[in-house]
């Protein structure tokens, strides 16, 4: 992140200003990715001393887990921006081991300085245009373009799809709020197969542009998409779907469905990415409702804490911002599904208040009602629940989330057929969720309640390794693997589950989920029984 001090390190050539959050060399602007820049203010702040890697990866990577390998590339890469190198470490000295020293000669001045920059390179130009765009005109929300894609092979009947499957695509993304979505004539004039998206980000001011392809080779077809920063030209994500050439026309709903799922979780991603690289003083309502989103879906208790105030900060900036009203409902579920507040039952009434209003800041947001649903379930009165997921669904049905929560629901009133169907469908859509291992775990309640008992277990010890699950989804872990007969492996994972709370009993686990009285409850009653709960 840029030194909060904003001053000015001059080195040879150079002059990097992290009140600008630029680096120049003789007065000209160099294009220098946001996070290698942060590495570099990051060393010359703090030259007099040797800077470790843990301390690089706390504040560049906010603390996340990151490879040795993603910090060695930074490294390389600030090196090179500034004419240095591995070899002969003129500036970034490496202390093996250990971390890495800023060497240079450095002159520290001030802030406030008159600088003479030369007419700054067309991508610079390109990207300070889109972000003032979106600052002034949206509020900082995110925006795209998706434009027709590209046929490649011999025209045919087929030839309609090029436009009518970005069309439904611009449709169903439309349907989210958080982002803007340029009308299909605006896009649709861009339809050269060589289109640049930083051309397209210049003249619709917007942040991302989805490109795609069709292609045919003799009966088989290949649609391809990719999601560009158009501040950079930069690939944030792409995929392909194959199929035979006469499945073409059933495959359009399955592909806008993925497409459209992955785009609600990989954008924003990126915005935090963005957001992290941005002074404090110049976030925005969106940016603090990305971040916080980010810490949210980390799901532990100083997280969850961060979250919240990221989301108050955001609601300081807009008070009336209906995505982050619903972070600060999330959040306040959490504390009484986790019990990481001493009055479960006050949390989950501001849960509830919270996902009211935002409800209330915008009628057509499926992650509002998403929560209203959360807020009832954890109440026990799960038909209620099942009314708002399934209006959070009807406005996006692509919302994975909120079939997820339909399909946890359905799970404990018994409705498993068409629950597991739900399950399926939320991990077809997200894979990558931050919610995924609660799908897969809530499809081992489903394998219970089935009779599948080695499905069961199987989907629980699944669940219980992924990303992001807690003592809860340990503990199904445990009881379904003393279903099918592995002690050693129920008892595995309830030490787990019991080194997260040492109070974990049978009553806390149906507190956070109030199962309906069905013949799956008392096999789970039974089995926690078994195991000492």
């Amino acid at each position: 992140m840029p030194d909060s001090g904003a001053r000015t390190y001059c080195f040879e050539e150079f002059e990097l200003d992290s009140a600008r959050f630029e680096l120049r060399r003789n007065g000209s602007r160099l294009h220098v990715e946001p996070q290698v820049l942060s590495l570099l203010i990051l060393l010359a702040a703090n030259r007099e001393r040797m800077v470790g890697k843990d301390e690089i990866i706390e504040r560049i990577w906010d603390g996340r887990a990151v490879s040795e390998s993603a910090v060695a590339a930074r490294i390389k890469a600030a090196r090179k921006s500034v004419g240095d190198d591995g070899k002969g470490q003129r500036l970034i000295r490496t202390i093996h081991g250990k971390g890495f020293r800023f060497v240079g000669d450095v002159v520290e001045r001030g802030a406030v300085q008159t600088v003479t920059i030369t007419t700054p390179q067309p991508e610079l130009v390109a990207a300070d245009a889109i972000d003032s765009a979106l600052r002034t005109s949206r509020n900082g929300r995110p925006s795209i373009a998706v434009l027709p894609f590209t046929l490649v092979g011999e025209p045919g009947p087929h030839d309609i799809l090029v436009d009518a499957l970005p069309a439904d695509i611009i449709m169903d993304l439309s349907r989210m709020h958080w982002l803007f979505v340029i009308a299909r004539g605006s896009s649709f004039r861009f339809r050269e197969p060589d289109t640049d998206p930083l051309a397209v980000g210049r003249e619709l001011a917007v942040r991302y542009c989805l490109t795609g392809s069709i292609e045919i080779s003799g009966q088989t077809v290949t649609v391809g998409v990719t999601l560009v920063d158009t501040r950079d030209g930069e690939a944030i994500w792409a995929d392909q779907y194959r199929g035979d050439l006469s499945e073409l026309q059933q495959m359009r709903p399955d592909i806008e469905a993925h497409v459209v799922a992955a785009l609600e979780l990989q954008i924003p991603r990126n915005e935090v990415r963005l957001a992290r690289m941005r002074p404090a003083s110049g976030l925005d309502a969106w940016a603090c409702f990305h971040l916080g989103l980010d810490h949210m879906y980390r799901f532990t208790r100083d997280d969850n804490a961060r979250a919240a105030q990221l989301f108050e900060q955001s609601l300081e900036r807009d008070p009336y911002f209906s995505r982050a009203l619903g972070g600060l409902s999330f959040t306040h579920f959490q504390n009484a599904f986790l019990l990481y507040a001493d009055d479960p039952k006050a949390e989950m009434e501001v849960a509830r208040t919270f996902a009211h209003r935002a409800v209330e800041a915008d009628r057509l947001d499926p992650f509002a009602h998403f929560n209203v649903g959360r807020s009832f379930w954890i109440d026990g009165n799960l038909q209620d629940s099942l009314v708002w997921f399934d209006q959070a669904t009807s406005l996006s049905p692509n919302f994975a989330q909120g079939v997820y929560n339909r399909g946890l629901v359905g799970v404990m009133v018994g409705r498993t057929d068409q629950a597991d169907a739900d399950l399926s469908l939320a991990l077809d859509l997200s894979p990558l969720d931050p919610l995924a291992y609660a799908m897969v775990s809530s499809r081992a309640l489903a394998a219970l309640q089935n009779g599948d008992l080695g499905q069961a277990a199987e989907l629980g010890a699944r669940a219980a390794r992924m990303p992001g699950a807690h003592k809860h989804i340990e503990l199904i872990a445990a009881f379904t693997a003393h279903l099918v007969g592995d002690q050693a492996g129920a008892q595995r994972w309830l030490a787990k589950a019991r080194s997260a709370d040492p109070a974990l009993s049978a009553d806390t686990f149906f507190r956070a989920f109030p199962f309906a009285n069905t013949v799956a409850r008392e096999v789970m009653e039974r089995s926690m029984k078994d195991l000492g709960l």
